[in-house]
């Protein structure tokens, strides 16, 4: 990449909700001679955020562009070394600025959710960016940072201790907060795409939908994301029942993708599959079969409407809208803690713990995007040279873990 470009990131989407969260975020935590941009449609709301973040943004550039003008994300990503947006969802907005990035080998992070804009992406762009050396990295929030490197780092300590290869991986999550009015307008946007062709429900269901050679996955049957047991079927140490987590259908996909992109070095017997932790109360059971029945009977039924404008129009009064957020006090009274449980081909088994403080759809999220974006601009000597459509643990791996860890992030490894 051309050293002489104006800026080191730009963050494209800088007006909406979690664009400013990320914009704030990145006051404190960028170095003072970073060179910054906000980027969006409105010179006049690009203006007024930068004025609200205060005296240390006074020198931060303003860019406008539209997600749908091509020459302007053309002019946009030819400016800087790294692009981070916000701007979603990914399948209805997001490609021009990929078909950007890809182009002018500028690496770039997202927040995307959506396994039918990242496969679209692979086929469009994977083969560009390989040859101009960007770093296109999805998925680069609460969906999917945790997952992605929790079983990273769970394959490192198996490889430094010689215990073989990783085998039955699961991912238990706790959390304390709510899905985010961009999370469900992604799900909208995927239903109504399948609605629109139903060949692309096969990405949602198939496990290695995004998979860099599927002929080169492991074989090891079938890997749903469906869930409802007791919690000590996975480890003996957990209590009470887990049921389905609902980002489990996207997390295990990126997770499968790193695996293949780093050469299937987890190993030829690698299952992963995530949880909720739905409590131990006697109510416990029910809270999980709900939970689970509730996401299966969401998933059918937003499906349904999303063929009809009646039911798009029903789905637009009763759904929190993109663009909108919780409180601060909401925010900040969130958190998260994900506990991995692996057990290696010698019996070995470790856990892998990733937790922080923040609603992790919003307050989380801005830290682990805010510092992809640092990671990608600033640490290039210490991350692997792929390039193409990436994960996060395959395009940052230990230093994004480094710098995830100094923001105050909990993420370890111990062997049970």
């Amino acid at each position: 990449m051309p050293d002489n470009r104006e800026f080191d990131l730009v963050l494209f989407g800088a007006t909406g909700f979690v664009g400013k969260l990320t914009a704030q975020y990145l006051i404190g935590a960028a170095p003072a001679t970073a060179r910054i941009a906000l980027a969006g449609r409105s010179l006049d709301k690009l203006t007024a955020v930068r004025d609200e973040l205060g005296p240390a943004a006074a020198g931060w550039g303003l860019v406008v562009a539209d997600s749908s003008d091509q020459p302007a994300l053309d002019a946009l990503a030819a400016q800087t070394k790294v692009v981070v947006t916000t701007v979603g969802p990914y399948l209805r907005y997001g490609m021009p600025l990929v078909a950007a990035c890809a182009k002018a080998g500028t690496h770039y992070a997202d927040l995307t959710g959506e396994p039918l804009f990242i496969r679209d992406a692979i086929d469009g762009y994977q083969e560009q960016a390989v040859e101009t050396g960007a770093k296109i990295v999805n998925s680069c929030g609460y969906d999917s940072i945790p997952s992605d490197l929790a079983v990273y780092l769970l394959y490192q300590r198996s490889v430094a201790d010689n215990t073989g290869e990783l085998e039955d991986t699961t991912m238990v999550a706790a959390i304390k907060g709510g899905a985010s009015g961009g999370t469900i307008d992604s799900g909208r946007a995927m239903m109504e795409a399948i609605a629109a062709d139903p060949k692309k429900g096969s990405v949602l269901g198939h496990p290695y939908s995004l998979s860099p050679d599927k002929s080169m996955d492991p074989d090891v049957g079938r890997q749903s994301d469906q869930a409802l047991s007791r919690a000590s079927a996975i480890d003996p140490s957990l209590d009470g029942w887990v049921s389905t987590f609902i980002m489990a259908s996207h997390n295990t996909k990126i997770v499968r993708r790193t695996n293949g992109l780093l050469g299937w070095v987890y190993g030829k017997n690698f299952r992963y599959r995530e949880v909720m932790n739905a409590g131990k109360s006697a109510a416990a059971p029910l809270v999980a079969a709900g939970i689970s029945g509730g996401i299966v009977a969401g998933m059918a039924a937003g499906a349904v409407l999303s063929r009809v404008s009646l039911g798009r129009k029903l789905l637009d009064r009763v759904l929190p809208k993109p663009g909108t957020g919780p409180s601060e006090k909401a925010r900040d009274s969130g958190w998260f803690t994900h506990k991995t449980f692996a057990h290696t081909s010698s019996g070995a088994k470790y856990v892998a713990t990733f937790a922080a403080k923040g609603d992790p759809g919003y307050k989380a999220t801005a830290v682990l995007l805010g510092e992809s974006g640092l990671c990608l601009a600033f640490d290039t000597d210490k991350q692997p040279e792929l390039a193409g459509i990436l994960t996060p643990a395959a395009a940052m791996g230990d230093a994004l873990t480094a710098r995830l860890r100094a923001a105050g992030m909990t993420i370890e490894v111990a062997r049970a």
